[in-house]
């Protein structure tokens, strides 16, 4: 199933907070069906607005708000972005319509900004209904893993 990144460039039911530090017990809580690579005792997390325009956000752990990823919606960077997702995880997701899954492609931040870069073959993956979110590896689609970022 396709995603195109239009479904993406919004943050639609899922709610999020502005600010850095989230308040994890006032958050809709969203729940990984399986843990990030690296990180098998985390689960549980909220997304936290970091600007006012909407385009870098904090996948915050609930459990240890140390713990974050700065993640941006594709389509001010890729907007050709359009990622396949196998039967598999839309099933583990419980989602038959992409136009309920949220995007989010997880950002490696340099020294610069100009020294970002987004993973663009292992998104994560948001139904924006029940709130469960996975992170797809896409295994063969020869996308690249540090993609540099730059707003089209």
């Amino acid at each position: 199933m396709v995603i195109p990144a239009a479904a993406s460039d919004r943050s639609g039911d899922v709610p999020v907070q502005s600010g850095a530090a989230p308040a994890a017990d006032t958050l809709p809580t969203i729940e990984l069906v399986r843990p990030m690579p690296g990180f098998p005792g985390h689960r549980r997390f909220v997304l936290v607005r970091l600007d006012a325009d909407g385009l870098l956000y904090a996948f915050t752990s609930a459990d240890d708000p140390q713990l974050r990823f700065m993640v941006v919606p594709p389509p001010a960077f890729f907007p050709d972005y359009a990622p396949e997702i196998d039967d598999e995880t839309m099933h583990l997701l419980g989602v038959d319509d992409p136009e309920q899954v949220l995007v989010l492609l997880v950002v490696t931040v340099g020294e610069s900004p100009s020294d970002a870069t987004a993973n663009l073959m292992a998104p994560i993956l948001v139904d924006q209904i029940n709130r469960r979110a996975v992170q797809a590896v896409l295994t063969g689609s020869g996308l690249p893993v540090r993609a540099p970022l730059t707003t089209s």
